[in-house]
């Protein structure tokens, strides 16, 4: 009887083991993953920051990998741009050696678009087809899959707006690509976070879980108001802080008609609502960090308040910076990453409450 016991105890371990090997292959997996994600979000910040998203005119998934690689080939490229109201209402004095510095940004892009489903894809298969990945992660992680093609739509249907008829993207369109890259971002980050261990103890409040997610939410919801913002170069009016337009509420804010229409084509209200947006995830977090302490100041879950306060402080001056100095390209940059840093920090924060996913076991013990 002893020696099945000892033995039913090394099957469990040897499977203990084998698990924890695969889980935390999977979580190096989505930690490259997430790595890509980030650089393809600031490649496409720069994009949009330098007015190189329209450069490239066709969607070829397969053949536009390979860039122009002679003068003919670039300027049969760049004669397609010519075709676009961009160059005709504003570039039309652009050279061919110009007309490069720009497709080079949108080229990137497109190209870390294509690597991240590569990146994704093929481990994904392997570690299903290897038995790595747990059943119950199967649809889920496949669903991140179909969504990043989904997003590579998204992106041309961006692009395609700003076609024939506009000299930029549809800010409508801009916002749904970043958010979706968001919710991409955050499904890996929540996966990662799930199959890390996590800390025994228990949350400061019993609502504490509730108010991560409900910052998850405001942070999402703020680089949607961002993304507005960008897609109206809402940034580069009413450059002065805290007062806008010399107000604390500035007039105008309702000039379009219908009323609602402002808050998405006005770029003084998206601005403005921007502003809010930022004012409320401070309070927010604020008050998330001052619970935390005070309910279990030596917990994880209290030294996480602190840092998600710290990197929203952090994104506040970036986002301020930015909007005082009219929207530089390395600061405007710093204020897209550190969006994303303080998204993908409080989507592991909201996870941190739930535990490491429970473990899947095949071990069966018979007399």
């Amino acid at each position: 009887m002893a020696a099945t016991n000892f033995t039913t105890e090394q099957a469990i371990l040897k499977e203990v083991a084998r698990q924890d090997r695969n889980r935390r292959a999977i979580r190096i997996w989505l930690a490259c993953v997430l790595l890509v994600l980030f650089a393809l979000v600031l490649v496409g910040g720069a994009t949009r920051l330098t007015n190189s998203g329209l450069s490239i005119t066709q969607w070829q998934p397969i053949h536009g990998v390979i860039p122009p690689l002679n003068a003919q080939e670039w300027q049969e490229e760049f004669d397609l741009y010519k075709r676009i109201p961009q160059f005709q209402i504003l570039n039309k004095d652009m050279t061919v050696e110009e007309f490069k510095s720009i497709f080079w940004w949108e080229w990137a892009h497109r190209l870390l678009a294509r690597t991240i489903g590569v990146i994704f894809g093929l481990p994904l298969l392997f570690f299903v087809l290897t038995g790595r990945v747990e059943r119950k992660l199967w649809l889920p992680l496949a669903g991140i899959f179909v969504l990043g093609g989904l997003q590579g739509a998204i992106g041309w249907w961006m692009v395609s707006s700003g076609l024939e008829a506009r000299t930029d993207v549809s800010q409508y369109r801009l916002a749904t690509h970043l958010v979706t890259a968001c919710l991409i971002f955050a499904a890996c980050m929540w996966f990662m976070r799930a199959l890390s261990p996590h800390s025994n103890e228990p949350p400061p409040t019993r609502h504490s879980a509730k108010l991560a997610g409900l910052i998850a939410f405001m942070a999402l919801f703020q680089i949607y108001l961002g993304a507005l913002v960008a897609g109206l170069d809402a940034g580069l009016s009413y450059n002065t802080w805290p007062l806008m337009d010399g107000a604390v509420v500035p007039s105008d804010l309702f000039i379009q008609s219908p009323g609602w229409i402002n808050f998405f084509e006005n770029p003084k209200t998206v601005q403005f609502v921007h502003r809010l947006g930022a004012y409320a995830l401070f309070a927010i977090v604020a008050i998330n960090m001052i619970i935390s302490l005070r309910a279990a100041a030596q917990t994880t879950h209290a030294r996480r308040s602190v840092v998600l306060f710290v990197l929203v402080l952090i994104q506040a001056i970036l986002g301020i910076s930015t909007l005082l100095l009219h929207v530089p390209l390395d600061l405007a940059l710093a204020h897209q990453a550190g969006a994303l840093i303080v998204f993908g920090f409080a989507i592991a924060n909201w996870r941190g409450f739930y535990g490491e996913l429970p473990r899947q076991t095949s071990i069966v013990v018979r007399d």
